[in-house]
């Protein structure tokens, strides 16, 4: 080979290997931009999805559970800044960021200086219309206080005594249809149309949370102070739906069951072992025969059910019908509400309260009569 020859030969080697690590250092070019680009992409990813959680969470309220009264005081010319970051240092509000864009998405304004008594469980929509309406501020106007147990003509009593209408105006607004089906609308997951059965007495007895009910106008209308105990029911029960859902229960069957166990339960009762009582003998295709449907059924309040009221003939009637009545007989507590889905293990199939308030269980009917002849009929 010529000396030509040889020269041309090396650059021609040199050129290839010269090629052959370009394509190496662009490979490995490629897969650095390829790492960090991945590395960018999760990095991204992350802070959408970590942004994302963090503000569902800040729009939550601080502790659902927990309505321990707050006192807050917003100063007279203070601005949206000010009262978030108020609300947050009161730890009212997670993040006073998140509540003050909330605040100009809603365009919320007009909103009022004054002691407030607030707390952990309010939502943002509550805690504006607090601020906008000063409604925390001022004491309120008259207040229903509404028992567990109490029928809806109770309720009406209740409610006629505090408030400036009367017994009869009330009753006529709770059996109301347009207001029934308006109440339906808004809140569908509560109110179903099983209220309306055919059997029905009245369409919401039993759907008027038990509580203490404040209000701020000297005479706000009586859609006004029965709804609240209706959004209060429906926020109770909205906890319950995916346990009710799980065991195959309508909202309706659970109201109606919560009523009779709190119809039959006294301050020293076990409800949950009451709540097995029913379920026993459902079970066994007995009537529940449970003395409050009776009264319910005969309209009347009194002390002792006699064996001639066993015979009247009603749906409600649980001696001479089986299973649960058409709906609520009265309004039931959370006690009594998680004695449904909680019922004790027992085999008990018969209990009575004596007049101590005590409850007796039995198992058979014989131990029953015995308890019955005891505590009830030898006194």
């Amino acid at each position: 080979m010529s000396e030509k020859d040889s020269n041309k030969s090396s650059f021609k080697e040199s050129f290839k290997n010269k090629l052959l690590e370009k394509q190496k250092e662009t490979k490995v070019a490629r897969k650095i931009v390829l790492t960090v680009f991945t590395i960018i992409i999760i990095v991204f990813s992350g802070l959408i999805g970590g942004g994302y959680l963090y503000i569902k969470s800040a729009l939550e309220p601080v502790n659902p559970n927990d309505k321990k009264g707050i006192e807050v005081t917003i100063p007279i010319g203070s601005t949206v800044t000010t009262i978030s970051n108020i609300l947050e240092e009161k730890e009212i509000i997670k993040d006073a960021r998140i509540f003050k864009y909330y605040i100009k998405f809603k365009n919320a304004a007009d909103f009022q200086a004054g002691e407030y008594t607030l707390n952990k469980s309010m939502t943002f929509n509550e805690i504006i219309e607090s601020l906008q309406q000063g409604m925390l501020m001022q004491e309120a106007a008259f207040q229903v206080t509404i028992p567990e147990g109490r029928q809806l003509d109770e309720i009406a009593s209740l409610v006629s005594k505090k408030a400036p209408y009367s017994e009869k105006e009330i009753m006529g607004k709770l059996t109301d249809k347009e207001f029934i089906q308006d109440m339906m609308g808004k809140y569908p997951n509560l109110l179903t149309d099983d209220i309306n059965g055919k059997d029905i007495k009245y369409a919401l007895e039993g759907y008027l949370f038990p509580a203490t009910y404040p209000y701020y106008k000297e005479k706000p209308t009586i859609e006004e102070i029965i709804e609240p105990m209706i959004k209060k029911m429906n926020e109770i029960v909205t906890v319950y739906l995916p346990q009710l859902e799980e065991q195959k229960m309508s909202v309706h069957e659970f109201v109606t069951m919560a009523s009779l166990i709190e119809e039959e339960a006294t301050e020293k009762a076990d409800r949950e072992k009451i709540s097995s009582v029913f379920y026993n003998r459902i079970e066994q295709d007995m009537p529940l025969q449970t003395d409050p449907t009776v009264l319910y059924a005969l309209g009347e309040h009194k002390d002792r059910v006699l064996y001639e009221d066993l015979e009247f003939d009603s749906p409600y009637n649980t001696y001479k019908n089986k299973g649960l009545p058409p709906g609520p007989i009265a309004n039931a507590g959370e006690t009594s509400f998680n004695a449904v889905l909680a019922p004790e293990e027992t085999d008990f199939l018969y209990f009575l309260a004596t007049k101590e308030g005590e409850v007796i269980f039995t198992k058979t009917l014989e131990e029953h009569n015995i308890e019955k002849n005891k505590h009830i009929i030898g006194q």
